[in-house]
């Protein structure tokens, strides 16, 4: 690591640690929301009050990144990372949202199989945040994160199939097709972030 004059601005390893954590209770939350009907509501809301808290991060971040000098990496890496941390949270809460919204009842069970890849998704980035401070030990996390997305989407298609298959009425194929996409956006949209956390790691090395 070469010299530098100027010390770089440390505060954002901490800053994105607490947006991936934050994750980490959305998809908690959302595991049990899938599956409790009786508490759909209050959970629904528990997911907004996450999503404001990751609006708070997100902008702290970028407050951040506004007032320093000198950042750990890229700015626009540092952007990116702070946008795709916080698209995954609005995916997950209007997930939620659309079920209450549309009274949706029993979800498909492969509704509780994505979530079960969100919240691997969401623990996994949140272990590999502190680790940007050392750059060490970061590939096996954007793998791991590609490896979930890639059977995220095998699982998105299934559930495709069995929507499109006569098994659902034709209303209720729509309403479950957009919470699926939102599932599958949250997906995604881990991906991306494993991406920029490999495009930081290979300009720091």
């Amino acid at each position: 690591m070469p010299f530098r004059l100027t010390p770089r601005d440390s505060s954002f390893y901490e800053l994105f640690t607490a947006s991936a954590q934050n994750l980490v209770e959305a998809t908690d939350v959302l595991s049990v929301f899938i599956h409790d009907h009786a508490r759909r509501g209050e959970l629904a809301e528990r997911l907004r009050d996450l999503e404001h808290a990751g609006d708070q991060s997100t902008h702290a971040i970028f407050r951040q990144l506004n007032s320093s000098f000198v950042t750990p990496f890229d700015r626009e890496d540092i952007y990116s990372l702070a946008s795709h941390l916080d698209d995954v949270m609005d995916f997950v809460e209007a997930a939620a949202d659309l079920v209450v919204l549309t009274g949706l009842g029993t979800l498909p069970a492969e509704m509780s199989q994505q979530t079960a890849l969100l919240q691997r998704a969401a623990e996994t980035t949140a272990a590999a945040m502190p680790r940007l401070r050392t750059m060490k030990g970061l590939p096996d996390y954007w793998i791991e994160v590609n490896r979930i997305e890639n059977e995220a989407d095998k699982l998105y298609r299934r559930l495709l199939s069995r929507l499109y298959s006569g098994e659902f009425e034709a209303l209720e194929v729509l309403r479950l097709k957009e919470v699926a996409d939102q599932l599958e956006e949250a997906a995604d949209a881990f991906e991306k972030v494993a991406n920029v956390v490999e495009s930081i790691a290979v300009k720091e090395s």
